[in-house]
């Protein structure tokens, strides 16, 4: 499959355009994603329709909880990503070629993607997610059109490395991301990710003019991003430029990968959790179970609209337009009770 948003720099070179890093290919060399190769002039998408994970999940996990909640959702899979992260979850997908992917992909079509998806009464839609949809853009893109054309709702769980341009295309077609602002500062996403801050800013600021719903979660690892001046410094930023109604996902952080750093103490996490809540309306702990940061209530009132429990919600007090009860302050855009 031909491969979008590219130039050709010379008679065999190009240059990748899909994310910043806008990586110069030689004849028979990939990107920094590994799946996007040229070959004699013509960039390639070799992860088109190569599937390495496939399944119905509870919306809650992408994490997105004001999107739908409680509803299932086709979460799919590919192979590679723009960013090296040290602390990958997901490195035996993420940091692969297709060629070296051992579990072997499934080849899925398309239309049986969006088969999969129609067979599951009340599935909301499908997402892209497991390793870095950015990389797989032509698929998610083609899968994500016809989504439309059957009204299920598409979502994008990204690490926001993307330019403005394909993801101005993708804003016609996505219904919701759920966005991983790794740390708020360029030396860490320089030193561990292999990337940079600002086209992440770029991205989050461009999704929320677009008017998508969009939540955001911040991975907190011991000594790496966890300064609290730092972190007051991102909710702050998250307030006056997406919205004091932006829910933030605050995420404890398990050694993984090549990172052996000790988990995130729930000293840390209940700290950031408290200044968090100073600046934004809707905060939540992720990777723990604490009587903290798990329900939503109403930003006016504090009246309990939906509990959580693991992956499991339950509506308390809000109607189907999703406003709350009590006060009548609206809260939900997106609801699937």
């Amino acid at each position: 499959m031909e491969a979008l948003f590219y130039h050709k720099k010379n008679e065999e070179g190009v240059q990748c355009n899909l994310c910043p890093h806008e990586c110069t290919i030689a004849n028979g060399k990939s990107g920094i994603c590994k799946v996007r190769t040229n070959k004699q002039g013509t960039l390639i998408a070799k992860n088109y329709e190569q599937v390495s994970s496939l399944g119905f999940d509870p919306i809650e996990k992408k994490p997105l909880y004001h999107f739908y909640p409680g509803s299932e959702i086709l979460s799919v899979g590919s192979l590679g990503c723009n960013l090296q992260c040290e602390f990958c979850q997901n490195w035996q997908i993420s940091q692969t070629s297709v060629e070296d992917f051992k579990r072997g992909a499934e080849h899925i079509s398309v239309d049986e993607i969006i088969k999969i998806a129609r067979s599951k009464e009340n599935n909301s839609g499908i997402a892209y997610t497991y390793n870095e949809p950015t990389v797989f853009y032509e698929y998610m893109l083609d899968i994500a059109k016809k989504a439309k054309e059957y009204n299920l709702k598409n979502v994008m769980v990204t690490n926001g490395f993307i330019n403005q341009e394909p993801l101005n295309v993708l804003n016609k077609y996505m219904d919701a991301y759920s966005v991983d602002l790794k740390a708020f500062n360029n030396d860490f996403f320089v030193k561990h990710t292999k990337s940079r801050l600002e086209p992440v800013k770029e991205s989050l600021i461009n999704i929320a003019k677009a008017g998508k719903h969009l939540e955001i979660t911040n991975l907190i690892i011991p000594g790496l991003n966890d300064n609290l001046d730092e972190f007051e410094q991102m909710v702050k930023w998250i307030n006056e430029n997406l919205g004091k109604e932006t829910v933030l996902h605050i995420s404890k952080y398990y050694p993984t990968y090549k990172l052996a750093i000790e988990a995130t103490s729930i000293e840390k996490m209940l700290k950031l959790y408290k200044i968090a809540c100073e600046y934004l309306s809707f905060v939540f702990l992720g990777n723990v179970l604490l009587s903290e940061g798990n329900n939503t209530n109403c930003p006016t009132c504090g009246e309990s609209l939906i509990t959580r429990t693991g992956y499991m919600t339950q509506k308390r007090s809000v109607n189907n337009l999703g406003d709350c009860i009590k006060c009548g302050t609206h809260v939900f855009d997106h609801l699937n009770f």
